[in-house]
C-alpha cells in the first residue's frame, strides 16, 4: 500500500466533499425551485463533466490553470503562485469533475418535496430560513448523503482529469489511483492489486449506500 498516495486522495476527496456541500445545496434547490429559460442549459452545464472524457477535461482546465490563461494569471497575481501541478490545482480540478455528483442527488431529493408544504410551513409562520432547516433539510438528507458518498468514491477513483492538472509528485499531487497506474508500469501486480482490492470495496460501500437510502425512501412511500 502507497499510504502517501492513500493520504493524498483521503485528503482530496474529504476537502472536495467539504466545499461541494454548500454548491450542491444551494445548485440543487435553486434547479429543484427554480422556473426560467435557459434552465435546461444550466442543467446541462453542471452535467457536462459526466459525459467528458477526463482527460479532455483535464487538458481544458490545464489550460485554463496556465499562467497565461485568464484564470490562472488571476490566481498567480493573487496567491504568487501557480495552480498546475499543485494540490490546490488537483482540488479545483476535482470540484469541477464532481459537480454533478454533488449537485443530482441534492436536486431530486428537492424536487420530491411537494411545493406546498413549504407554503404551508411559510403560512405557519415560518421563515424561508427556518423553513429550509427544520423542513426541507430534514427531507432531503438521503440525497445529501448519497451526494456526499458518491463524490467522495469519485474522487478516489478520478485518474484522468487528476494527472492531466497535477502530474504525479509525490506527496503532492500523486493520488492512489495514479500510484496503481505507476505499479502496473513497474509490474508490481502485487502492489496494484492490493490498491486497487481497497478502491474497490470503497466503490462497492458507496454503491450500497446510495441504494440502501433510496431503497429506504420507496419503503417508506408503500
Amino acid at each position: 500500500m502507497d499510504w502517501t498516495a492513500l493520504s493524498v486522495s483521503l485528503r482530496l476527496a474529504a476537502l472536495t466533499c467539504l466545499f461541494l456541500l454548500p454548491v450542491g445545496l444551494w445548485l440543487g434547490r435553486g434547479l429543484a425551485r427554480a422556473r426560467f429559460r435557459g434552465k435546461s442549459l444550466c442543467e446541462a452545464l453542471v452535467a457536462l463533466p459526466l459525459v467528458m472524457p477526463p482527460t479532455v477535461l483535464g487538458f481544458y482546465l490545464m489550460m485554463s490553470f496556465g499562467r497565461e490563461a485568464p484564470f490562472g494569471a488571476f490566481w498567480q497575481r493573487l496567491t504568487g503562485e501557480g495552480l498546475n501541478f499543485t494540490f490546490t490545482g488537483i482540488l479545483l480540478a476535482s470540484l469541477v469533475a464532481n459537480l454533478p455528483f454533488a449537485v443530482q442527488p441534492i436536486q431530486r431529493a428537492f424536487e420530491a418535496i411537494p411545493a406546498n408544504l413549504c407554503e404551508a410551513a411559510w403560512c405557519s409562520g415560518l421563515s424561508p430560513w427556518q423553513t429550509f432547516l427544520r423542513i426541507e433539510l430534514p427531507l432531503v438528507w438521503p440525497g445529501v448523503v448519497s451526494a456526499l458518498a458518491l463524490t467522495f468514491a469519485h474522487t478516489l477513483g478520478e485518474f484522468g482529469v487528476i494527472l492531466m492538472v497535477g502530474g504525479a509528485i509525490d506527496g503532492e499531487t500523486r493520488t492512489l489511483a495514479i500510484a496503481i497506474y505507476d505499479r502496473v508500469q513497474a509490474f508490481d501486480e502485487a502492489g496494484a492489486g492490493i490498491m486497487s482490492a481497497m478502491l474497490l470495496l470503497v466503490s462497492f460501500l458507496t454503491i450500497g449506500v446510495v441504494y440502501g437510502l433510496a431503497g429506504r425512501r420507496r419503503w417508506r412511500r408503500v
